[in-house]
């Protein structure tokens, strides 16, 4: 029996759907639903596909609608341009590595849960002004890591954290020991070579893996 996905509202639902989201690079529309099922059977049930390539968009389409069991979000969304096609294109949230005035209104324009990236208290107490309590930090380990996500709990506890950029297997648990982190992003469950050969085997395996990862936040 196919699992019902989750419901999504807030950028804290994004957080709490697994410990680890995959931040899928995809090069083909043809690979995206054997992934997102691949990911799906490793007990990983969403997936963000950025709009880095000229496949993000066609590749969130065919997983919104072949494997409604996977939440498939948009990430790299930088334009209010973008932020509608991926509404369009059926995705159930969106990600973005920073946050204009413009990009942030349309993103919120379009309704969906929003995780907007932020690597400074500025940054983050801006995005908390405009109702965001989840966001994501990045570039994590370039900004100062678990170190500074530290700092930042004294001033907003509040705020629940997305590490993306620079997060391994070999650190993520320790990002993931965190009260103020609900999930990790991270490239490593979709390496290119793998899809590109389509071994759906191994990422399932790395899928499985990431899912044993505890949250501590």
């Amino acid at each position: 029996m196919t699992a019902e996905p989750q419901v999504l509202s807030t950028g804290r639902d994004i957080l709490s759907i697994g410990p680890v989201m995959p931040v899928v690079v995809i090069d083909s529309v043809a690979d995206a639903v054997p992934l997102a099922r691949a990911l799906a059977r490793g007990g990983v049930r969403a997936m963000e596909i950025t709009l880095r390539t000229e496949a993000g968009l066609g590749a969130i389409e065919r997983v919104a609608a072949e494997v409604p069991e996977t939440l498939v979000g948009a990430g790299t969304v930088t334009t209010p341009e973008e932020a509608s096609a991926a509404h369009r294109a059926g995705a159930r949230f969106i990600v973005t590595p920073g946050a204009t005035d413009r990009l942030l209104g349309a993103v919120l324009d379009t309704g969906l849960p929003l995780l907007a990236g932020a690597s400074t208290l500025t940054e983050i107490l801006r995005l908390r002004e405009h109702g965001q309590m989840a966001v994501k930090f990045f570039p994590a380990e370039a900004s100062g890591g678990t170190a500074y996500l530290r700092a930042v709990a004294g001033p907003v506890p509040d705020i629940s954290f997305c590490p993306t950029g620079g997060i391994t297997p070999a650190n993520a648990t320790e990002y993931l020991a965190l009260p103020n982190v609900g999930c990790v992003g991270g490239s490593w469950l979709t390496p290119k070579a793998l899809v590109a050969s389509g071994d759906w085997v191994a990422i399932e395996g790395l899928a499985a893996a990431a899912a044993g990862l505890a949250a501590g936040g």
